[in-house]
């Protein structure tokens, strides 16, 4: 059975051309069983060490004591899936290689989250990233960003779960939908039964898989076409060797500035405020241990991000000296990498094998990350804050039922996300879509003292109707188009369309047709630029709500919870200028006296966090005492 596309069925022969064999060895069987098994051994290994004596803290958190490479990859192993491993080459392929300057954003991306999210939520000894918003809100709020997240994850989930399973039925011939349902199933396993630290552990021996499929493919096609010297020229000669595109137009889908800075709010959105990734950073012994965990995601992506380009080059190489079968040419672009595979590797018996093994491990990685979160946020958000008298073994019993529960349900949205557009831009845009508002509330909250808990919700709700506007629009735009080819449509097809149809109408370049107008020119708004957007617009009518409602007049502050920009800014000044600047408006905000920058305020917290109340704050949490926090100051000028 396929949805959407028809990948199983055989190309009648045609003369003249090559028929790619879609067919596996018994050395590709065994390597892509021994994936599943190996996942599955990982998983049930912690799930039966030390069977009975488990806490939820051990389940939920890894019992806090991960060290920094195992986080670092399976950071990197959460949204490094078969998303990616299939649409990067693509993209790179079909148009060159301007999508490389997205690694541009990463700097920037993962040098916030480590200096300003993890110091502030590692501090605050959470669980759930959302209680954060009902220390610095209030409960309503964090059960808003806690629903927003779920919806987020269990529609990304059916992307995930899809694409491989799409590839292992264009390979192999294998039912498309009891791919899906192995793959969901061996997963749902491992992550209700072992927990966090059995994820996590999965996704380090997943990592590898990944980087050696990916690598195989690299060496064996630069190999084919006479080295990577080789692949260069053909690809300069063919204009895939993109420059710098430094257009300011954001309706442009793919520019310097886009990738470099509205990758910046993306990558924000995944690894500052996500829970799959927070959940990661709080699990590490240490806060020194969870800042370098994220620093250590750097220098990983690059070379993931380099990897699935020179896939991307070396495909259009090859194609280049060996022309594609009639069957190649009509394949989906999302299809076109495994038809590659298989071509360049069929004599090689093992290799096809390992790359649908590497395929798998990605969604392996991202899949059991995703229950695991939704597991946690549901338990921790939803239900122990109304039924705090949970037992221990109870508690347990119900998160392992979460994530099966979760499990089955992503294997539903398999069919949904059967129906979408290009695999790698429909995640991105579901990213952008939803992950943006969040990213606005947490940003909302840490950087902005006055704003309060109506500004919070009404911000939220305004960037979530502005994210789907923009989103349905294109949907609706790209369907129109579908027949005909527009050139400013070419990030419409994100969400909701036809694999076949949508894909060859609407992202093919074109330069006949003009640029619309009005609305229409505010549906092709290129999704890099989703998160950017629908933050900014939380902020926003945020920051209005709460100023018209009086700001946080009456309401309790904790400064743990707010991350001092001004002071940190005016820190930089000389001294001289810090003390003509004295930050008075800051001090007064807060009923603090924070002139010039005192010892009492480092990195948003209280140095008096260090004396016996604090340090108990930290050791229970402040969001499962059932009280106020430790440190309440009143403020009085907004």
């Amino acid at each position: 059975m396929s949805v959407g596309v028809t990948t199983s069925a055989p190309l009648p022969p045609t003369s003249g051309t090559r028929m790619v064999t879609s067919a596996f060895s018994l050395e590709d069987y065994v390597v892509f069983v021994l994936l599943l098994v190996l996942s599955l051994a990982i998983g049930l290994y912690h799930a039966c060490r030390g069977w009975g004596q488990h806490t939820i803290g051990q389940l939920l958190m890894a019992d806090r004591k991960m060290g920094c490479l195992p986080v670092a990859l399976s950071l990197l192993a959460t949204f490094q899936s078969a998303v990616a491993i299939l649409g990067v080459p693509s993209e790179i392929y079909r148009f060159g290689t301007q999508y490389w300057f997205l690694g541009c954003s990463y700097f920037l991306g993962l040098l916030i989250p480590a200096h300003i999210f993890i110091p502030t939520f590692y501090r605050l000894h959470l669980t759930s990233a959302y209680e954060y918003l009902e220390l610095r809100f209030n409960k309503t709020v964090r059960v808003c960003g806690t629903m927003t997240f779920i919806f987020q994850m269990v529609i990304y989930m059916g992307v995930v779960l899809y694409a491989p399973s799409l590839a292992l039925n264009a390979v192999t011939g294998f039912d498309l939908w009891l791919s899906v349902l192995t793959l969901g199933i061996v997963c749902t396993v491992y992550t209700a039964l072992g927990g966090l630290k059995a994820v996590i552990w999965t996704d380090v021996f997943q990592t590898l898989v990944m980087f050696l499929g990916q690598l195989a493919v690299i060496i064996v096609g630069s190999a084919k076409v006479g080295g990577l010297g080789r692949v260069w020229d053909l690809a300069s000669q063919h204009g895939r060797i993109s420059g710098i595109e430094l257009d300011p137009d954001p309706f442009v889908r793919h520019t310097f500035w886009t990738l470099a800075f509205g990758g910046v709010f993306m990558m924000l959105s995944l690894y500052g405020v996500n829970q799959a990734q927070v959940q990661r950073y709080l699990s590490s012994r240490t806060e020194k241990a969870a800042i370098l965990s994220c620093y250590a995601v750097f220098p990983c992506q690059q070379v993931v991000l380099c990897m699935g380009c020179l896939i991307g080059l070396v495909m259009f190489a090859y194609y280049e000296e060996y022309p594609k079968s009639l069957q190649q040419r009509q394949a989906a672009p999302d299809q076109l990498v495994l038809y590659f595979v298989m071509d360049l590797l069929k004599d090689l018996p093992g290799l096809p094998g390992l790359f649908v093994a590497c395929l798998f491990s990605g969604s392996l990685s991202t899949i059991s990350s995703a229950f695991n979160s939704l597991a946690t946020v549901t338990m921790e958000d939803l239900i122990r804050p109304w039924f705090p008298e949970f037992s221990e073994v109870r508690a347990i019993m119900l998160s392992r039922l979460l994530a099966c529960g979760y499990g089955l349900l992503c294997l539903g949205m398999a069919y949904i996300s059967s129906q979408m557009g290009p695999v790698l831009q429909a995640a991105i845009s579901i990213f952008g879509m939803v992950g943006g508002p969040l990213l606005g509330l947490f940003s909302l909250g840490m950087f902005f003292p006055c704003a309060n808990p109506p500004g919070a919700i009404v911000g939220l709700l305004a960037g979530l109707v502005m994210a789907f506007w923009i989103g349905i629009g294109s949907i609706v735009t790209s369907t129109r188009s579908s027949t005909a080819p527009s050139p400013w449509n070419e990030s419409s097809t994100s969400l909701l369309s036809n694999l076949t149809t949508v894909t060859m109408t609407t992202l093919m370049p074109s330069t006949t047709l003009s640029r619309p107008a009005g609305l229409q020119r505010l549906y092709s708004l290129s999704y890099l630029w989703y998160s950017a957007h629908n933050s900014t617009t939380v902020i926003v009518v945020g920051l209005i709500v709460s100023l018209l409602t009086g700001g946080m007049r009456g309401r309790t502050l904790n400064p743990r919870t707010i991350y001092p920009v001004l002071p940190r800014l005016l820190a930089l000044l000389p001294v001289s200028w810090q003390k003509q600047l004295r930050f008075k408006s800051y001090s007064q905000d807060l009923s603090v006296d924070t002139a010039v920058f005192p010892e009492k305020m480092s990195n948003g917290m209280l140095k008096g966090s260090r004396d016996k109340e604090a340090t108990a704050v930290a050791e229970e949490g402040p969001a499962h005492q059932g009280s106020s926090p430790t440190f309440i100051l009143q403020e009085t000028s907004l």
